[in-house]
């Protein structure tokens, strides 16, 4: 009974007029979208980031592009990015940190702008 009391006034998801017919094809390209690549070469780490005064970590310019590059490749929003950077630099096991989703914000400002460009439907690489 609780079920169809708003039954009228609710928004139905319309079923999918697309029939799957080819069921490995079709799952190997849901893997594929999930495919990615990421090499950060040592030379890049090696500049990474700076300490300031107190400790603070400072930025070189090559962390923010390269963080706005994975913004703009993945459609992110700042913090996703943030998210993700951290992410990769944990899983390198490395001990660096990333840029917070401000400072990207602050920097992207002065860095020349990335265009959006077009992803191919097949895997990443990335190569840094």
């Amino acid at each position: 009974m609780p079920h169809k009391h708003n039954a009228d006034r609710r928004r139905h998801i319309p079923k999918m007029s697309f029939k799957v017919q080819n069921w490995p094809a079709y799952e190997a390209g849901l893997r594929r979208r999930g495919s990615l690549t990421l090499r950060i070469e040592d030379a890049a780490l090696e500049c990474w980031q700076t300490s300031g005064p107190n400790g603070q970590a400072r930025y070189k310019d090559a962390a923010i592009q390269t963080s706005l590059m994975l913004r703009t490749a993945f459609k992110l929003a700042l913090r996703q990015t943030e998210g993700l950077m951290t992410s990769v630099l944990t899983l390198m096991g490395v001990t660096l940190s990333a840029p917070d989703h401000t400072t990207l914000s602050r920097r992207a400002v002065a860095l020349p702008v990335i265009q959006p460009a077009h992803v191919p439907p097949g895997p990443l690489h990335v190569l840094i």
